[in-house]
C-alpha cells in the first residue's frame, strides 16, 4: 500500500502569470525539438544498432535527456 501526496519538492510562488514564457517552458519540454522529443528518438535509435557500446551509449544518452 501508498500513500500519494500531490507536493511539490520546492514551493513555486508565481506573481505574475506570462503566457508566452509558459508556451516557451512547454515547447522545450514537449515538442518536437524538446528533452522529450530528444529521448525517445535517442532510445529508440538503440534498438537498431548491433554493437552493444553504441547501444549502451545511446541509451545512456536517452535516459539522460529525461532528467529535468
Amino acid at each position: 500500500m501508498f500513500v500519494y501526496e500531490k507536493r511539490l519538492q520546492y514551493p513555486v510562488n508565481i506573481k505574475i502569470r506570462n503566457p508566452k514564457i509558459a508556451q516557451v517552458i512547454i515547447s522545450q519540454y514537449g515538442g518536437p525539438d524538446g528533452e522529450m522529443g530528444a529521448s525517445m528518438r535517442y532510445l529508440s535509435q538503440k534498438f537498431t544498432f548491433k554493437n552493444p557500446r553504441i547501444a549502451g551509449l545511446l541509451n545512456d544518452i536517452g535516459t539522460e535527456e529525461l532528467e529535468l
